[in-house]
């Protein structure tokens, strides 16, 4: 089968990915495609945190508590990862182009009614249709530039998206406390709406259209998958609030468990599953995603209970916290283009390594500064610099892995992967819910530093995958 995939020029085709069998389309893909589909990362990434510094302000508006208030949190990130296996189907199978233009419109409508919301229900039930919005993002942006740009520069193009997510985390907790500051909370989604709108114009006038695959939904794989990982996420996310009994906890659990086991008996068994089972533990694969999983769930609770350290043990203001946080996505902005030319030159297995054992390291010297109650700013940005450092050597060789992977030209393995690192993401922040009101810092962090272990020890798993690209040829879901 011949490749039809793209080559990086003035004119050229773009094909779909999810059937390389459909003939290409002649369309322009410059400067300013590769800028409208990075931009909708940037949004999805600055929404998914610009609440994590105002946090504070949210609670005492609405009169909740700081456990209840981390929902508005999570609640994105458990609805973002849920989705992302499905979304990453649909895009396949109606086109990517088509999806995230649905998805920035869903976003900007729910945006609206966040700054709106009178309740701390609304807003987390808003919170939760903007995850739902950005989980079409990942998977087909991710699989609309490795089809553009080819194996030869996989690991740059994946710097560039992993420098957007990045620039993301690094707008979003300085925004969001400026903003709240200025105008109070609700002016973040004023402002923020009206984005979503010109990224949605600049997607139908620039982004070449692709028509999808036409393939059949593997219903009783992608209803377990979905829900299983829902219900495992609801619950880890319930296990902070008071008001949620043990029983039902445990019966989430162990719902979320089941349905997953359903996902692989009838996933191995279909003709046509969404995913394919083996294809998810090739260790190309299976490494990548948990190192990503590993790094995010770090990413998450840092930016979460850094914050509410600094606005509280510290007493520093929403505006000088955001400024503070900046440091760590700031880090992993600057340093995902260089990541993304040593991927190339070197050994990338050892490079997510490096930022593995790094992770590990500074998240525990973060929990013994923040357990002795430290007040100097120079060290914890210093610290902080470090955690992006480590967040940047892990997420561009993770996301260059995934999309080399034989899964990763299945956009529902995209989505897999992206599921994996929001769940993470999730699990972070439930993580800071459930340590941070006792006051156990050393806690916190010490169980950041043990997931990035726990990520290092699986990159060891399973044989070295040959450096070279899988056959693109080679079928991702029969």
């Amino acid at each position: 089968m011949r490749d039809t995939r793209p080559r990086m020029g003035a004119a050229q085709s773009f094909a779909t990915p999810a059937g390389p069998e459909a003939p290409a389309q002649p369309k322009r893909a410059g400067l300013a495609v590769l800028l409208t589909l990075l931009g909708a990362t940037l949004l999805g990434t600055v929404i998914n945190n610009v609440l994590n510094v105002p946090l504070r302000d949210i609670t005492a508006d609405l009169g909740v508590s700081l456990s209840a208030g981390v929902l508005v949190v999570s609640s994105f990130v458990l609805v973002l990862a849920a989705g992302m296996a499905l979304s990453g189907w649909v895009g396949d199978r109606f086109g990517r182009r088509r999806t995230i233009i649905a998805s920035l419109a869903l976003m900007a409508v729910a945006m609206v009614g966040a700054a709106l919301a009178p309740s701390l229900p609304v807003l987390v039930a808003m919170r939760a249709l903007q995850g739902l919005a950005c989980a079409a993002y990942p998977p087909a942006v991710m699989g609309m530039l490795a089809t553009i740009y080819g194996p030869s520069q996989r690991a740059r193009t994946m710097s560039a998206w992993a420098a957007a997510n990045g620039i993301g985390q690094a707008i979003g907790p300085p925004l969001g406390g400026l903003l709240a500051d200025l105008a109070g909370w609700r002016a973040i989604f004023w402002c923020l709406a009206p984005v979503a709108v010109i990224l949605l114009v600049a997607t139908v006038v620039l982004v070449p259209n692709d028509r999808g695959h036409a393939t059949a939904l593997h219903w009783p794989g992608a209803v377990s998958l979905t829900l299983g990982s829902a219900l495992l996420m609801t619950a880890a996310t319930a296990v902070p609030q008071h008001a949620v009994p043990a029983w039902l906890i445990v019966t989430l659990a162990v719902a979320g468990v089941g349905l997953l086991a359903v996902f692989a008996n009838t996933s191995a068994k279909a003709e046509a599953p969404i995913i394919r089972p083996r294809l998810i533990v090739e260790s190309r694969f299976l490494r990548s995603t948990v190192a990503a999983s590993a790094q995010m769930f770090c990413l998450a609770a840092t930016l979460v209970a850094v914050p509410l350290y600094a606005t509280g043990t510290l007493g520093r203001t929403t505006a000088v916290t955001g400024l503070l946080v900046l440091a760590l996505p700031a880090a992993m902005a600057v340093l995902a283009p260089v990541v993304g030319l040593l991927s190339e030159r070197g050994r990338p297995r050892w490079i997510l390594r490096t930022g593995l054992v790094l992770l590990a390291a500074v998240e525990l010297l973060l929990g013994l500064y923040a357990g002795a109650a430290g007040r100097s700013i120079a060290v914890l940005v210093a610290l902080l610099l470090t955690v992006g450092v480590g967040v940047a050597l892990v997420q561009t060789p993770s996301a260059a892995g995934a999309t080399r992977s034989p899964a990763g030209r299945s956009g529902a393995a995209l989505g897999l992967f992206n599921m994996m690192r929001f769940g993470g993401s999730a699990l972070g922040a439930a993580w800071v819910a459930v340590v941070y009101p006792s006051g156990s810092l050393l806690l916190l962090f010490a169980g950041c530093a043990a997931v990035a272990v726990v990520g290092l020890v699986v990159s060891f798993v399973g044989p070295d995958p040959s450096p070279l690209d899988t056959d693109p040829a080679l079928p991702t879901s029969g």
